[in-house]
């Protein structure tokens, strides 16, 4: 049997953070923003309160960064790679359909609960923020690899709309909303998009 390796401080410290992350949005998804607490995340995380406060300052920097870390691992798991996209207008409904998959379910619940909490909190609102446009950057860097033809302030326009579109229909789902009109509205946009994409060729 080959000698088991032990892992590294980096590696360590990293399997702590990872799990503090996923317990966080485990439990802003079952329990809500307001009751969750250091100690149950913790306890879920398998950490003792003082090795989390090691990694993350206060429970603001803890929560923002927890929405960054579930933004980035559904990005590297949703977004495909160029060569799997349609070519031609076909592809913006591609891309809406992978911002789609990326903005709503998990990342939703969690990033409401957050953003609605973040309205009387100017900690997390405070830490919420740069972590959002962090992202919006990145998300946007990456799309325009996707559709490179597109020129930058049209691709802006079509990725706010979308990830707005987005936002209001995640939470039409939190709230009991009619599924087949999500995806009436959803594919709606679409050929909106479509169009303006296609306009924006001539």
């Amino acid at each position: 049997m080959p000698e088991r390796r032990h892992r590294t401080q980096a590696e360590r410290r990293a399997h702590t953070r990872t799990a503090l992350l996923d317990a966080t949005i485990t439990c802003l998804v079952e329990l809500g923003y307001a009751r969750t607490s250091m100690q149950e995340i913790c306890a879920r995380a398998g950490v003792s309160k003082g090795a989390a406060q090691h990694h993350f300052a206060d429970k603001a920097e803890l929560m923002a960064t927890a929405v960054a870390h579930l933004t980035t691992r559904l990005a590297e798991r949703n977004v495909p790679d160029e060569a799997d996209l349609p070519a031609g207008p076909e592809r913006v409904a591609a891309v809406i359909d992978v911002l789609w998959n990326s903005y709503s379910g998990t990342l939703a619940t969690a990033a409401l609960e957050l953003w609605t909490a973040a309205r009387t909190d100017p900690a997390l609102a405070a830490a919420m923020r740069p972590v959002d446009k962090a992202l919006g950057r990145s998300t946007l860097d990456r799309l325009a690899e996707l559709v490179p033809d597109v020129p930058r302030d049209r691709l802006e326009t079509l990725f706010w709309l979308t990830v707005n579109l987005t936002r209001g229909l995640a939470l039409d789902a939190e709230l009991g909303g009619d599924p087949h009109r999500r995806e009436q509205l959803l594919r709606e946009w679409k050929r909106v998009a479509t169009a303006l994409y296609t306009a924006g060729e001539h």
